[in-house]
């Protein structure tokens, strides 16, 4: 029985590595997957398959190269999955979530204190939003385009303003467009000291986001840790003693690996949504 499913699993793992290999030759023909495009949930996982990045790919062969390498010295079937998937999910579990919260935190102090410097010159809010839109913050480039593509277009200032605030969707930056809103309606009435108040503002806000981060960032690297050592660990016995792990060479062995390995990356994927923050209530919303 473990012949058989050795045999199925390597084909299996062998045509993945032929279809692995067209794909990054270039073999797959792209002017074909365009002429087939549609709505179709087939056509769209293709397409997915199509944007993978190559690091990724390469990431798939090795675990399957090694997952072949374990089954053969284990005899258990069920690595060629498991070694290939720790391998893909494992990094992505364990890796710091992005900070684009911050990132936009960060992007928006810097647009707003250069709309500082341009008002002290006497512009307007409007003349600053489109004077700033020339050396962006990179983060904010396309909507800063859009933004002053709009005013252009005889957009007044709250819409074209709203109309960002979508694109960015974000509580943070709404906190920021709704001030400039405000001083735009004003005609600019005050707007030097609103944006002084909301720069500062600004810092306090990414200096708390920083030390939360921080404070959060704590038990991911216990879990990669834990991780770490546990899989070293295991691996140093099952060089020292194979026969310990013989049970597992069963077919319900192989099924108790599994429930176990899953319970693992459940509790894991848990962690790491503890230590995700919830996104905030936006203030700034389209009327329906």
């Amino acid at each position: 029985m473990i012949a058989l499913a050795a045999v199925a699993c390597a084909m299996l793992a062998i045509a993945g590595l032929v279809l692995t290999a067209a794909a990054l030759a270039g073999a797959v023909p792209q002017r074909a997957r365009r002429a087939s495009a549609s709505t179709g949930l087939l056509t769209r996982a293709v397409d997915n398959v199509g944007k993978t990045p190559r690091g990724t790919w390469l990431r798939i062969v090795g675990g399957l190269v090694l997952g072949i390498v374990g089954m053969y010295w284990l005899r258990w079937p069920v690595l060629v999955i498991v070694i290939p998937v720790a391998v893909i999910g494992l990094p992505r579990l364990l890796s710091d979530p992005p900070q684009d919260t911050i990132r936009l935190l960060e992007a928006l102090d810097r647009w707003v204190r250069g709309m500082l410097a341009h008002l002290s010159t006497g512009k307007s809010i409007t003349d600053a939003i489109r004077v700033s839109a020339r050396q962006p913050p990179p983060l904010l480039a396309a909507p800063l385009s859009l933004l002053v593509k709009r005013l252009d277009d005889r957009w007044t200032a709250p819409q074209a303003i709203q109309a960002m605030a979508d694109e960015l969707n974000s509580a943070d930056a709404d906190a920021v467009l709704a001030s400039l809103m405000l001083s735009a309606q004003r005609g600019g009435t005050g707007a030097s000291v609103t944006l002084h108040g909301l720069a500062d503002t600004i810092q306090e806000r990414l200096k708390a986001l920083r030390e939360i981060e921080a404070e959060r960032a704590k038990p991911r690297v216990v879990v990669r840790q834990v991780t770490i050592i546990s899989g070293l660990t295991l691996a140093a016995f099952m060089l020292a003693s194979p026969s310990f792990f013989a049970p597992y060479s069963t077919p319900i062995g192989q099924v108790i690996l599994v429930i176990l390995l899953t319970a693992y990356v459940l509790a894991i994927w848990i962690m790491r949504r503890m230590t995700l923050s919830r996104p905030r209530q936006r203030i700034l919303r389209t009327p329906s």
